[in-house]
């Protein structure tokens, strides 16, 4: 210690207090970005899974056409 950078024993515990202090608050902050974006990748997710049911039940309305020898339930079943 009085050769370095603190005067003495509480010093170097403030300063060890401090950096823990520190790390906690980064670590906080990181969880809350991860909560953060699970969220949002939640939401986008749901948004799509809606978007690609209300294509299924679009394209299941469509009346059965035929095309060729085919019907289009049987090219694409």
């Amino acid at each position: 210690m009085s050769s370095g950078r603190y005067n003495n024993v509480s010093e170097v515990v403030r300063e060890g207090l401090r950096l823990l202090q520190d790390q906690e608050i980064a670590r906080r902050s990181a969880e809350a970005a991860r909560l953060e974006e699970d969220r949002r990748l939640e939401i986008e997710r749901a948004r799509r899974e809606a978007a690609l049911q209300a294509m299924l039940d679009r394209w299941a309305a469509m009346p059965t056409i035929d095309i060729g020898p085919w019907t289009r339930d049987e090219l694409y079943d």
